[in-house]
């Protein structure tokens, strides 16, 4: 019995470490069709060009609204409803490259296009973050600081 078994295990031992030698076939590549055409898409920098509003506002009726058009950028407070609106900042805009987040970048105050605006910021850079479909930055008046965050329309 023993001579029976010897010859079995033996041919067992040869069949699995034969299927795994180098002498197997090679895996077949995937077929590009079986990907999902989101696989082949790579993640693009978001598009922050248009316009936005508050959407922390203390008030139904007062509130900032920003406007992106190519490299520059205006931000308006906003009263009365939309009746009333107010220079704050206007500004440089660098647009995203990357689909990175958040996205970060310094905005360099149009002087010429604020200095005589009663209610606009006189800071020369103003940082803005974009992050989950926000854009956010702290606006300070008569010793109080709050950040703004903006949705898009």
């Amino acid at each position: 019995m023993k001579k029976l078994i010897a010859p079995i295990v033996l041919a067992s031992a040869l069949a699995l470490t034969g299927c795994s030698g180098s002498g197997a076939a090679p895996a077949e590549p995937k077929s590009a069709t079986t990907e999902s055409p989101a696989a082949k898409e790579a993640p693009q920098a978001p598009d922050l060009t248009g316009a936005w509003k508050q959407s922390n506002s203390n008030s139904e009726d007062s509130y900032q609204q920003a406007m992106i058009t190519g490299d520059m950028m205006t931000i308006d407070w906003v009263s009365d409803d939309g009746d009333t609106t107010s220079v704050y900042w206007v500004g440089t805009f660098e647009a995203p490259t990357a689909a990175d987040e958040p996205y970060t970048w310094t905005s360099q105050r149009d002087a010429a296009a604020t200095d005589a605006a009663l209610m606009a910021s006189t800071d020369d850079t103003k940082e803005f973050t974009y992050d989950d479909d926000t854009i956010s930055y702290k606006v300070s008046a008569l010793g109080t600081t709050v950040t703004v965050e903006l949705k898009k329309n």
